[in-house]
């Protein structure tokens, strides 16, 4: 798993490019090649950037779900909604769907936000919603999230 580490902002263009940040482009160098999947976010306004590994990764999990389960069934068909093979082109810039662009609210300023081995993609305003910590307290959260890991014999998660 590789992870991808930072937060970047870069402005869309009317044809929808954006225009990777140099920092996050070498970060991802090595999965240019193969390309990437970009779908929508399941929990966010967002969208999520998935290095074509990281993807083949996660549809082997998917792949392992029952599709004799209703649930199932319906949870495939809404996490591959809109999912789109995208690649990097020669000038660095990333081409998000015209219906990728309408789910995520994109209009001006971009975030590309690193979610460990994934980027989530914002429109600006909205990261900033997201982020700033108003409907959710954050030290609760960490707590319940993270409280009880402690893998290492040094006391720090």
């Amino acid at each position: 798993m590789n992870t991808i580490v930072g937060t970047y902002e870069c402005k869309v263009d009317a044809k929808g490019r954006l225009l990777l940040p140099a920092p996050l482009k070498k970060q991802l160098a090595t999965s240019l090649q193969n390309g990437f999947v970009l779908k929508r976010s399941v929990f966010q306004p967002c969208l999520e950037l998935y290095p074509m590994e990281e993807w083949n990764l996660m549809m082997e999990k998917i792949n392992k779900l029952n599709r004799f389960v209703k649930k199932n069934n319906d949870f495939i068909r809404r996490f591959t909604a809109g999912v789109k093979v995208v690649e990097i082109d020669v000038l660095g810039r990333l081409l998000v769907p015209k219906d990728l662009v309408v789910f995520a609210s994109i209009s001006k300023d971009v975030v590309f936000s690193s979610a460990v081995n994934i980027v989530e993609v914002w429109d600006k305003n909205l990261y900033e919603k997201s982020i700033c910590g108003e409907d959710v307290d954050f030290s609760d959260l960490a707590e319940d999230v993270m409280g009880n890991i402690n893998d290492s014999d040094n006391g720090i998660s």
